[in-house]
């Protein structure tokens, strides 16, 4: 274990140091990356609890599936993978909320690989303003004055050593965690015009109404407005937020039917959505992977034009709609719209969750390095396209995976 860890063991960490871990925990949890969910924080919660009561025997996948998800006892965690599943999203959120840059000196809780019991790692200056002991203030008193100041000396010489130090591997690291992103956003956010997203915004001719004295009375009243799909609108906000982190001031949003090509000619467009989004559908189609379906809608899939295997990417929504753990697939792609001369970035899945999978894929450093080694073995080609696919389990995604790339 390194020097500046906490031992998982409770007899070994202080009650300061539980103390400095529960803070930082619900530090973690209140932040935007978990704090939109239910799943993940009680995960989360439940690990780092029994770790600092000594239950770590029971952080095994059965229990967990019992404990948190209120499986039943006999259920296959082969064909139901909720815990790894749910494991894997966390360590990225985790690795996410650490690399902004407000977050990098906090004590650490990390979930490794393979295992789902937390370690807790402090930051680099834990310790450095602990007060001297009485023996060591007497012992500093007896020594000779020259000495004393040779010792601040070097004192003050290491520490400036090693705040270089730091700051270099700092920024050095920082540099690194940006180019993923730089690769696949660098081009849209250096194009002059800024981004503007087009989504979909359905018309509800009907909504909700509860009474304001009586909350419990509620009716159906006739409206007319706009409605966002939920998956939509967490990768609009996702990407929004990118964007705007990255230097671009005002994103534009426009729905997908007021949308026009003078509008797509004045500089880059997201494409959030693909059944219920008609650009995305006439954007996709030249592409070699592009959507199709059946006459009634009931099959859905991807096609990937250069090959002549059976259908890979599919779903039945009949049978996803009877289940809470399937698969599903969408497309991601950056590439020059011929008819407008300008980028387009295509963020679409076919069914629930795969379209927030999508922009969850394209606003982590970490796929987007994948994709920039793939890029990289191709030629840095300007023009990319990614099927990726993803379990769904209670209606949310788990991690992204990368199914088949192009380059041209």
């Amino acid at each position: 274990m390194s020097a500046d860890a906490v031992s998982p063991n409770p007899v070994q960490a202080s009650d300061v140091e539980r103390q400095a871990i529960e803070e930082q925990l619900e530090r973690l949890l209140s932040n935007r990356h978990f704090s939109h969910s239910r799943r993940f924080p009680a995960f989360l919660r439940f690990v780092v609890e029994k770790t600092l009561s000594g239950e770590v025997d029971q952080l095994k996948e059965r229990t967990l599936g019992l404990e948190i998800f209120g499986r039943r006892a006999d259920y296959d965690t082969a064909s139901d993978p909720i815990v790894r599943v749910t494991a894997a999203e966390i360590r990225k959120r985790i690795a996410q909320y650490y690399q902004e840059p407000e977050h990098e000196n906090e004590l650490r809780i990390s979930l490794e690989a393979g295992s789902y019991i937390p370690q807790f790692h402090w930051p680099h200056h834990h310790g450095a303003m602990a007060e001297p002991s009485a023996a060591e203030t007497r012992e500093t008193a007896r020594l000779e004055p020259d000495k004393v100041q040779r010792r601040g000396r070097w004192t003050v010489a290491a520490v400036v050593i090693l705040a270089a130090a730091v700051a270099a591997l700092s920024f050095g690291w920082r540099s690194m965690s940006r180019s993923p992103i730089d690769y696949f956003w660098g081009p849209v956010l250096n194009a002059g015009n800024p981004a503007m997203l087009c989504i979909v915004d359905q018309v509800q001719d009907t909504n909700l109404a509860v009474d304001a004295t009586n909350p419990e009375h509620q009716t159906t009243v006739k409206t007319w407005m706009k409605e966002v799909n939920l998956d939509d609108l967490s990768t609009i906000v996702k990407i929004s937020s990118l964007l705007r982190a990255h230097g671009q001031k005002e994103v534009p949003i426009k729905g997908a039917a007021d949308t026009t090509l003078s509008d797509l000619r004045n500089g880059p467009t997201i494409f959030v959505g693909a059944f219920d989004n008609p650009w995305t559908m006439r954007l996709t189609k030249p592409l070699r992977f592009h959507f199709g379906n059946d006459a009634t809608f009931d099959q859905e899939w991807i096609v990937d034009s250069q090959s002549t295997r059976p259908r890979e990417w599919f779903t039945d929504r009949p049978v996803t709609e009877t289940q809470n753990n399937y698969r599903e697939y969408a497309i991601v792609a950056r590439f020059v719209d011929p008819d407008s001369g300008q980028l387009a970035v295509i963020a679409a899945g076919i069914g629930q969750g795969s379209t927030m999978m999508a922009g969850d894929f394209l606003t982590d450093p970490a796929n987007l390095a994948e994709l920039e080694r793939d890029a990289h073995a191709a030629g840095n080609k300007k023009n990319v396209e990614v099927v990726l696919s993803t379990q769904i389990i209670d209606g949310q995604p788990g991690t992204p995976k990368i199914e088949a790339t192009y380059f041209w």
